[in-house]
Order: structure tokens, then sequence, then C-alpha cells
């Protein structure tokens, strides 16, 4: 067995940190969209949490968890909220786009989570890189994530 990708594992230690013990797993194939990773790992598309990092009319990033079956509605996160730049993702959060995991990120991120997350008893999340993903109980991930912001900001895809 290979050794854990240096940013999965990073990723590893902080999720552990903020008390939510999860074992990544790295995948031979992409896990970058919510479709691959739903196939890769076989699970429902809306297990997948897609982790998009966005920021306020203030210039301030915020981390949206939305479920793999929908689509976030930037009207229900905010005024003159808008996607973030990949390279300032990458600065902020320390991982890139398509492997954003939902916590443990270089600075502390406000976090808001889609409701419709609460459908499902476990979901997979991205752990660091384009092929790392755990799987986690939702309990467990908000309980690492106290400050989280429950509320539906999501459509579904059609």
């Amino acid at each position: 067995m290979s050794e854990m990708h240096s940013t999965a594992l990073r990723f590893q230690e902080r999720a552990q940190a903020a008390g939510l013990d999860v074992r990544p797993q790295e995948l031979s194939e992409s896990t970058r969209t919510a479709v691959e990773a739903a196939d890769a790992v076989g699970c429902e598309l809306g297990q997948i949490v897609k982790s998009v990092v966005l920021q306020d009319a203030g210039g301030e990033l915020l981390l949206c968890l939305c479920a793999g079956d929908r689509r976030i509605d930037l009207a229900r996160v905010g005024d003159g909220v808008a996607m973030a730049r990949g390279r300032e993702v990458k600065e902020q959060t320390g991982y890139a786009i398509g492997g954003i995991p939902p916590l443990g990120h270089d600075r502390l991120l406000h976090t808001v989570v889609d409701g419709s997350l609460r459908r499902f008893q476990t979901v997979w999340c991205a752990a660091g890189t384009p092929n790392a993903v755990f799987e986690v109980r939702l309990d467990d991930l908000l309980a690492a994530m106290p400050d989280a912001d429950v509320r539906d900001i999501a459509a579904r895809l059609d």
C-alpha cells in the first residue's frame, strides 16, 4: 500500500485536532467533481459534499458545503457573494479547488452548510486532493464545526 499524499495526511491531522477521526481514502479515479466522486465511492450524488469557496461583498472568503445534487444559490448565501478565484482559494485554505475539505484549512473560514445534507446519515467529502475522500457521519462532521451556519442555501440541479 502506498503512503498517503502529504496534503491528505495534513488534512487528516487537522481533522483529528478538531475532534473528527476520519481515514482519507486515496482513489485511482478522480473525485474532483461530485459526479466523479459518487461514481468512485458508489454512493448517491447528494451524499457528496461539494466544498465551494465564495467571497463576500467585503472581500472575506467563506466556505459553503453543498450536497452534490444541488447548486448553491448565491442570493441565499448573502448579498454581493461571488465565486472566489482559484489562487485566492489555495492561498487562504491551503488546498486547491477539487480537493477542498470541509475543515482543516490554513485559516478559519466562516462556513455555511446546505441544510439539504441532513437527508443523509453519512456523507463523503474531499480530503485535500482531487483523489482523496473520506466518509463521515454528518452529525460528527457538524460537531467538528461548531460555528457552522446550517441553512437552506441550495437549489436542486435540473
